[in-house]
């Protein structure tokens, strides 16, 4: 096929030997199936901002750090420099979370190299070499569905513990891989990522993100329906008790202490008498 003209920085540096087929358009990128040498790899395509149907929501950025300080006073006055280092910052947070998060030992699609907007990354296949399909097109036994759904909390769990919170994770932005003749799902789409220290809209997110996971593998496993993950992994994060290998149970007390009534009341009556002694300072002051 033609090259597209944002392939061709890559083909020119010799990072892209052919482009072989569109393979998708999304909300905020294309991908091309390409070939690097013998490797079948597939490069992502940012879309410009205003060609994009996600937007960047100062939810998302929120606590994200800029290291140049000329950048970051850019971005905060806008104009037209400011919306380029904007866009560039949205785009290379996916691959900032593909490294951080490979390192953690969550499946995610192996990136490669990052040029001009282009994230040349591993190309997910499924047993017989083909493009996976998305968690959304694939139809789970009961069985699987459980199976599946307490890998996808585990590798929650390593993002978070590594900081990230996904932020859009749902049924389409899984892949189903294989390893061999097992198949196992691939967290991809991550633009979005969040800081979990850093944004206070995390907890929110990543109740979101867990959300969407059990109400869609809940379809084909109803008991998933009644789990509270969420508010469970979010508790042990923020009392810094959660681990990558800890044993979850599905279920969260609220842990309530009893109401001190005596306390409460002799609060009232403390500002009941300072109102008083108001009342009669005022009383006094306007008869002098």
């Amino acid at each position: 096929m033609k090259i597209p003209k944002r392939l061709e920085p890559l083909v020119e540096a010799g990072l892209v030997d052919a482009v072989m087929r569109q393979l998708m358009s999304g909300k905020e990128a294309m991908i091309f199936v390409v070939r690097c040498g013998e490797d079948i790899r597939c490069a992502k395509v940012y879309k410009e901002a205003n060609l994009r149907s996600f937007r960047q929501s100062v939810d998302y950025t929120e606590g994200r750090t800029v290291k140049n300080s000329r950048r970051a006073r850019a971005m905060e006055k806008g104009g037209r420099y400011g919306r380029k280092a904007k866009e560039e910052a949205w785009q290379s947070t996916e691959v900032d979370a593909l490294y951080r998060l490979a390192a953690a030992g969550v499946r995610v699609p192996q990136a490669y190299d990052f040029v001009d907007g282009v994230l040349l990354m591993e190309l997910v296949t499924d047993s017989e070499g083909e493009p996976a399909p998305r968690l959304n097109d694939v139809v789970l036994t009961p069985e699987q569905a459980r199976e599946f759904h307490g890998t996808l909390i585990r590798e929650v769990v390593r993002m978070l513990c590594a900081g990230v919170v996904h932020g859009d994770l749902s049924e389409y932005n899984v892949l189903v891989g294989s390893r061999g003749s097992v198949m196992e799902p691939v967290i991809i789409d991550l633009p979005q990522a969040v800081d979990a220290a850093g944004n206070a809209h995390a907890n929110g997110m990543l109740a979101r993100d867990i959300g969407n996971l059990t109400r869609y593998f809940g379809r084909f496993a109803p008991e998933l329906l009644d789990t509270e993950y969420g508010k469970e992994i979010w508790s042990l994060y923020k009392g810094g008790k959660l681990y990558p290998a800890i044993e979850l149970t599905g279920r969260y007390e609220r842990i309530e202490k009893p109401v001190d009534v005596g306390g409460v009341m002799r609060e009232v009556d403390d500002a009941l008498k300072e109102e008083a002694a108001r009342q009669v300072y005022r009383m006094e002051m306007g008869q002098k």
